[in-house]
C-alpha cells in the first residue's frame, strides 16, 4: 500500500503539510472543514506537491523533513513539481 507525503497551499497563501493513504480524499476532508485545525480557518486549500512513499514511516519521516524547510525551499519544491507530470 502506498502512503503519500504533500503540501497544500492554505487561501491565506500559507503551506500545511501532512501524510496519507489518499491524496484526494484528505484534500476533500481539508476543504470540507474536516482536517487539520491549521487548514480550517484557511480554506480553500489547493493541493500544490505530493511524494509517494512506500510506508506509513517513511511518510512520517518525510512530512517532518518537509516542514523543518522554509518557506522558500518548500516554494523551490513546489515549483519543481509543477513543471514536472504531476499536474
Amino acid at each position: 500500500m502506498a502512503y503519500y507525503c504533500y503540501l497544500l497551499q492554505c487561501a491565506d497563501g500559507t503551506y500545511y503539510c501532512g501524510w496519507t493513504k489518499d491524496v484526494q480524499r484528505r484534500l476533500d476532508t481539508h476543504n470540507k472543514g474536516r482536517g487539520a485545525k491549521y487548514t480550517r480557518i484557511r480554506r480553500p486549500v489547493t493541493l500544490v506537491y505530493y511524494e509517494e512513499l512506500s510506508n506509513q514511516s517513511e511518510a512520517m519521516r518525510r512530512e517532518h523533513k518537509l516542514k523543518q524547510k522554509t518557506r522558500e525551499q518548500k516554494a523551490l519544491l513546489i515549483q519543481k513539481f509543477s513543471e514536472g507530470s504531476h499536474e
